[in-house]
């Protein structure tokens, strides 16, 4: 696991924090801020996804050599 992807998945759990909270009381600035967060840390963690495939892929074929 790398740090983009545990970073992203922190944002998605704070950013959900953010949006229930915001729901509870009734503020929607904060909803809508904690929505934000959830996508960025959503997009960061895919990218660590990626990065963390692309790297398997090619320890993959370095070790078939």
């Amino acid at each position: 696991m790398n740090k983009h992807q545990v970073e992203g998945r922190v944002d998605q759990v704070s950013g959900k924090l953010k949006e229930v909270a915001g729901k509870v009381v009734g503020n929607d600035k904060l909803k809508a801020e904690g929505q934000v967060e959830q996508a960025a840390g959503k997009v960061q963690a895919s990218y660590g996804d990626a990065k963390e495939k692309a790297k398997d892929a090619a320890k993959s074929v370095i070790d078939k050599v």
